[in-house]
């Protein structure tokens, strides 16, 4: 069996494919597997999320009623399980978030290929996949030349399109494309946005948290609490990431998506107005705002750059400016600048078991397929609940097959 892609939903998947016996090579094109999970854990590695599955299944939007079936399967309580098979012990942080004790990606990733190597998974590395030729063998660029391989079965783990120095390049897209495979064009997840800010603001702000405020797309009728940090060319961050489907989708409709910040969620617009229409006397204005209402630094900024001057001394106003000030975003950043990317193989592409009813035989996992999921553990775990379900469908579809074979 033959799994290309050397990330988690493909190594998971060799664990299974070794666990039951199956003679399996793992084919990437870097030097050495795992390196988009090894640049994640350099923060803290954020392996899944604790809140109840049903809500975590609603954190995957349009494709929720699928990735539920590979959940129920392998969902965050395993993924803890996993870890500590590991030898990795987690715990949960103050936002509900799962980490390893140690935070860090580096012993879990070399414990994990470690148990791979002794279980007789082969890995080859620098193999680089480009297709499939007409008689069904598979072609790679590897360092002899170009190398063809015949496998029985074949589980594609191969990564979306972010983070092309770490292997996610999306390069396998036409390669499928050409193969009859439906594939929806790729874009950016987890992802900044471009808006206008002034020379001034962006010189004097730029890599600035914007802290304890709450922000939604407008429409919608729920605030979702974090924060944000400005950049030279708008913003980015957990709040923002939270949000980025929904706004990427409205800048594809109309060409431009609105942005609501709050920026004291926990006073109300009447407790905001009265703290402002207190007599300042001989302060200045700055020196008022800071004093009655802790307004100051970049959400002061955020006033003089999105309120016209002759509102900053009308309270009712800016009080309800404050609430809801409005940002207009115009684009997303770069593909590659993303964390992660949505688009891919369409989900109707496969059956059940992940196996694409173009090829049978040949089964995908991970985040090439069509879905997305915010920050917060949530794309790990569906990448690694995929790579469980496909193998387990290769698997199956082995046994069944395999006097044909």
């Amino acid at each position: 069996m033959a799994i290309i892609g050397g990330g988690p939903a493909g190594l998971i998947a060799a664990r299974v494919l070794a666990a039951a016996g199956a003679q399996t090579t793992l084919y990437d094109a870097m030097p050495s597997v795992g390196r988009k999970f090894l640049l994640a854990g350099k923060g803290g590695l954020n392996l899944t999320h604790s809140e109840p599955l049903p809500a975590f299944i609603t954190r995957y939007g349009d494709a929720a009623p699928v990735v539920a079936h590979w959940l129920q399967r392998f969902g965050p309580d395993a993924v803890r399980r996993f870890a500590r098979e590991l030898g990795v012990e987690t715990f949960i942080g103050s936002s509900g978030r799962v980490f390893p004790a140690d935070m860090k990606a580096g012993p879990m990733m070399r414990t994990w290929v470690r148990e791979l190597r002794e279980a007789g998974v082969t890995f080859r590395v620098r193999h680089r996949f480009t297709g499939w030729l007409p008689d069904g063998r598979l072609h790679f660029d590897a360092p002899e030349g170009e190398t063809t391989v015949t496998a029985d079965l074949t589980l594609l783990a191969l990564g979306g399109g972010s983070w092309a120095k770490l292997g996610s390049d999306g390069a396998w897209v036409d390669a499928l494309r050409v193969a009859g495979i439906p594939v929806a064009p790729l874009c950016p997840a987890n992802c900044g946005f471009d808006c206008t800010w002034s020379e001034n603001f962006a010189a004097r702000f730029e890599g600035q948290p914007l802290k304890a405020i709450a922000a939604r797309a407008q429409g919608e009728h729920d605030w979702r609490r974090g924060e944000l940090i400005v950049t030279r060319t708008g913003i980015e961050g957990s709040l923002v990431y939270a949000l980025s489907a929904v706004l990427r989708d409205a800048i594809d409709g109309s060409g431009e998506a609105r942005f609501e910040l709050d920026l004291f969620p926990d006073r109300s617009e009447h407790d905001v107005a009265a703290a402002l229409a207190q007599p300042r006397g001989s302060r200045s204005r700055s020196e008022h705002w800071r004093r009655r209402l802790g307004l100051a630094g970049i959400k002061a900024g955020l006033l003089h750059e999105c309120v016209p001057r002759e509102q900053w001394d009308d309270a009712d106003i800016l009080a309800r400016i404050i609430k809801k000030l409005p940002l207009v975003l115009e684009r997303t950043r770069p593909i590659d600048e993303a964390i992660s990317t949505a688009g891919g193989i369409r989900l109707d592409a496969m059956d059940q078991h992940l196996m694409l009813r173009a090829r049978p035989g040949t089964f995908v996992a991970g985040e090439m397929l069509d879905w997305e999921a915010p920050t917060g553990g949530y794309l790990l775990t569906a990448c690694l609940a995929s790579g469980v379900i496909a193998a387990e469908g290769a698997l199956a579809w082995w046994r069944e097959h395999r006097h044909a074979l």
